[in-house]
């Protein structure tokens, strides 16, 4: 078999690449990301004759952190191709991230041909068996036995992730599959469906019975709320019906505008916060878990009924009995609006109002001018409508409290926990909406990431990543010092990244506390990747008093 200069087969013949690309296509796929390995290179001859864009990681776990980023900041499903074994294991870590927080992924990964499945033939990569080690952290797997399986396979993967929940999907194909030749015709059309989920009509009758009978009716926006499409709007509409204050979780900032009076803002950690969620009569929980974060560390204690909205039927009143509604959210926001009766808005306007006032009170009385100017300086510095990725380091967990969106969306990799999820989800993401983003790291969680200096390098990312440099697991410091009075294993070495970013022929500043937002928004009007080294030792506030000052 031979091919002309241009890379196409001189006899036309075309293999199980090529079906999976071209399926891709039809799919309306345009960038994949991934690294290559030897049982994969099917996938990557095939897409050198495709018009897809590929992106190189230097990480398969940075790989599917990067995919996560573009799915975010795209709406599109984000596509990866791994190759069998390490490679494929390497992804496991950033896809918890995606699954935790319902982000849709498509992962297409190799495998040992056919004759080695479920063997020991010692070939190299090979796993006991590669799709189990993928089940706990995708919604599907599927191996693939035919060429002529790839496109329906392939579909329903795709349509499966976008699907409420939405997540990641694993699809195999052995390396004999993607190599032989194959009299599957060219894929040019393709079969999917999205399922939708609304809400039984008897639940929504008796939430909303529940909802107009409340004195003090709270909502808590969750992610999902923000992933729904239309979901945003939906909640807007029902809360000014309800006249509801609206806390945000964090994965849920942006559901509803921090500038609307009904917003109650996200200080999820703080126990004013805290107080407000246990304290009504009814409260609306959409598309949260009500997990660790969001109960401020499992110390929420609802006082009244709880009506508990979610796609995932598994944390459907998994830590608090109530009305559990299994639906997207979009569609159970709308249904209960059309019953609930209007009424005033003063109430609920009133109790946002005073909950911020409270909050702002009690950081006042701590010793927090510090990382209350950082944060109101990366604020300013950064444009409302920019996409922001926040790792796990002190700086995040500030955001995720005090950072308002504006026009733009904040990503964190709260849903997991996982270091080193900032960097190349904002590289991608960047690629992917062709707007600059914005990175924030520690220097523990940079170590994670730093390969990627060369994709967005490579691939000359407009991005501005910030790396808050305190020597160490500063957050890890302070729960070791809170809990033992004493922290081990936090201190870390680590490189002169300004010096580290230069070598990749990136730009990179060193500012103080007081240059930084300086030189962040100049940053925003130069082209290509830059990098901030801001040394810096951040500390959390209380979310109680002083004397109860403690985190986690």
């Amino acid at each position: 078999m031979t091919r002309n200069d241009l890379g196409e087969r001189s006899d036309g013949a075309r293999n199980g690449g090529d079906v999976v690309v071209e399926t891709l296509a039809a799919l309306g796929v345009s960038h994949v990301f991934g690294i290559p390995g030897q049982h994969a290179l099917g996938l990557f001859d095939a897409i050198r004759r495709s018009d897809l864009t590929f992106v190189s990681s230097r990480i398969e776990n940075n790989s599917a952190f990067g995919a996560d980023g573009y799915a975010r900041a795209t709406g599109e499903v984000g596509v990866m191709f791994l190759s069998t074994g390490p490679g494929a294991l390497t992804a496991l870590g950033a896809l918890q991230e995606a699954y935790a927080t319902g982000v849709p992924l498509l992962v297409i990964t190799s495998q040992v041909p056919r004759d080695g499945l479920g063997l020991r033939r010692g070939m190299l990569h090979q796993l006991d068996d590669q799709q189990r080690s993928a089940a706990n952290v995708t919604k599907s797997t599927a191996v693939v036995r035919r060429g002529a399986e790839i496109p329906s396979l392939l579909a329903d993967a795709f349509a499966l992730a976008q699907s409420a929940p939405a997540g990641p999907t694993w699809v195999e194909i052995p390396q004999d599959v993607l190599l032989d030749e194959t009299d599957v015709p060219p894929v040019t059309s393709v079969v999917t469906q999205i399922a939708e989920r609304p809400a039984r009509a008897e639940l929504i009758t008796e939430a909303a019975a529940l909802l107009d009978a409340a004195s003090r009716p709270v909502i808590l926006a969750g992610g999902g709320v923000r992933r729904s499409p239309g979901g945003p709007a939906a909640l807007t509409a029902l809360a000014e019906r309800l006249g509801a204050p609206v806390v945000s979780t964090v994965g849920g900032k942006g559901a509803i505008r921090f500038d609307h009076p009904l917003s109650a803002a996200s200080w999820i950690e703080d126990r004013y916060t805290t107080q407000l969620l246990e304290d009504a009569d009814v409260l609306l929980a959409v598309g949260t878990a009500m997990g660790e974060v969001t109960s401020n560390y499992f110390t929420f204690r609802p006082k009244g009924r709880l009506i508990h909205v979610d796609a995932e039927p598994r944390v459907l009143e998994a830590n608090h009995p109530g009305l559990g509604i299994h639906a997207d959210a979009a569609l159970a926001l709308e249904a209960m609006a059309k019953q609930v009766a209007q009424r005033d808005r003063s109430a609920g306007e009133r109790a946002a109002a005073e909950l911020r006032t409270s909050v702002q009170r009690r950081l006042a009385e701590q010793d927090l001018g510090t990382e209350l100017a950082l944060m109101r300086d990366l604020r300013a510095a950064v444009p409302a409508a920019a996409h922001t990725f926040w790792d796990m380091t002190i700086a995040a967990y500030w955001a995720w409290s005090a950072w308002d969106p504006l026009d733009g969306e904040f990503h964190s990799a709260q849903g997991a926990g996982g270091l080193g999820f900032g960097y190349p989800a904002a590289i991608a993401a960047a690629i992917g909406s062709g707007e600059r983003t914005f990175a924030v790291s520690g220097d523990g969680g940079a170590m994670y990431s730093i390969a990627e200096l060369a994709t967005a390098r490579q691939h000359d990312a407009d991005v501005t990543w910030l790396i808050v440099d305190d020597g160490g697991y500063g957050i890890l410091r302070e729960y070791m010092t809170d809990a033992f009075g004493q922290a081990t294993a936090t201190e870390l070495s680590r490189p002169d990244f300004a010096a580290l970013a230069a070598s990749f022929g990136i730009p990179a500043h060193v500012a103080t506390l007081d240059t930084v937002g300086e030189i962040i928004a100049g940053t925003f009007t130069t082209p290509g990747p830059a990098v901030v080294v801001l040394p810096a030792l951040l500390h959390m506030f209380s979310p109680t008093h002083l004397e109860e000052s403690h985190h986690g």
